[in-house]
């Protein structure tokens, strides 16, 4: 069992009742890292946010949304209780790791399924990054730089299912650059003077990868709104076909969202570009390509978070989205 640090909270007097449940602190979306020594930074996680409440006769496991998912993480419950602490509060994410070390969402959807999968739930790791209780205190009044220094001594050089997200004091832009180039999700901007603040604000920052390419459009779904665009369906190339990739429906105005309807509805075909059978679908002719920037790929190479940024005319597919023979390879342009 791991040791109880001898760092207890400053400024506290008497003990504070353990809350039941903690909203936790959302990061704010911006376009670039803050700057500044007050600062701190983490890469962004891409699983299930979650706390991890030790109580005197239990462990729970609580989701983002206030749901018990105890049963869903048995290890990192079970690695919690041996912590050494009767009572205690950790914020953090759970994911599962690629063999390049990046939190995979899909892998850990795999984890979690009911079906049978190449991956199970012992992969999943909770990496702690806030301490909001422990024994008694309520620490969400004291800066983060203080949570973080309590924080430390309980979870840092742990490997097994809890670990700790490090904190990165570094030039900002910098460590956002390094960052996408290994393919990660983004980062995270900490303010270290500030307390614990349930919801969403600007002390704590999520800076996003952002990827854009260009995709065929091979149909749309209407809107609710008459004479409006809904949806439109894209493809990649995959040798010398277009394989399905999911869609986007947001990235326009009011006024393009019915120029491109109309534009659309000159290009209606009875044969699909792609074999999809979808209720409600327009296909039409793969004449136009989408520029779309979005966030990351599904396990089953379906856009995710996708927004459209611009049309133009397919004369070639040079510059349209390829993937491999083998989707297990992934992609040839990122």
């Amino acid at each position: 069992m791991a040791r109880a640090s001898s760092k207890t909270p400053r400024g506290t007097s008497s003990p504070d009742p353990m809350p039941e449940r903690v909203d936790p602190c959302l990061a704010m979306l911006v376009d670039k890292p803050p700057k500044g020594p007050d600062w701190a930074f983490e890469v962004k996680w891409d699983g299930y946010r979650l706390a991890v409440h030790v109580e005197p006769d239990r462990v729970r496991v609580i989701t983002r949304g206030g749901y018990d998912w105890t049963s869903r993480f048995p290890s990192i419950a079970a690695e919690a209780r041996q912590l050494g602490y009767e009572t205690l509060i950790l914020d953090g994410e759970a994911v599962v790791l690629d063999d390049e070390g990046r939190s995979d969402f899909g892998m850990l959807q795999r984890a979690l399924g009911k079906r049978p999968s190449l991956h199970d739930r012992r992969e999943i790791i909770f990496f702690a990054f806030d301490l909001l209780y422990v024994d008694g205190w309520d620490l969400r009044r004291l800066p983060l730089r203080e949570r973080r220094w309590l924080l430390d001594p309980i979870v840092a050089g742990l490997a097994g299912a809890i670990r700790l997200s490090e904190e990165v004091q570094a030039d900002g832009d910098e460590f956002f650059r390094v960052a996408c180039a290994h393919g990660l999700e983004g980062i995270i901007a900490k303010h270290v003077e500030k307390p614990y603040r349930s919801g969403r604000g600007e002390w704590w920052q999520k800076i996003t990868c952002k990827r854009r390419d260009s995709f065929v459009i091979v149909g749309f779904e209407p809107s609710t709104v008459p004479g409006h665009l809904g949806r439109l369906l894209l493809a990649a190339r995959k040798d010398r076909d277009l394989v399905y990739v999911g869609g986007c429906g947001t990235g326009w105005s009011n006024e393009l969202s019915r120029e491109l309807r109309k534009l659309l509805e000159g290009m209606v075909t009875k044969a699909p570009a792609v074999a999809l059978r979808r209720k409600g679908a327009v296909f039409v002719k793969p004449l136009l390509v989408a520029d779309v920037e979005y966030r990351a790929w599904t396990d089953d190479w379906k856009l995710r978070h996708a927004s459209f940024k611009g049309i133009r005319e397919r004369e070639d597919d040079s510059t349209v989205f390829a993937l491999l023979r083998n989707d297990s390879q992934g992609a040839e342009e990122r």
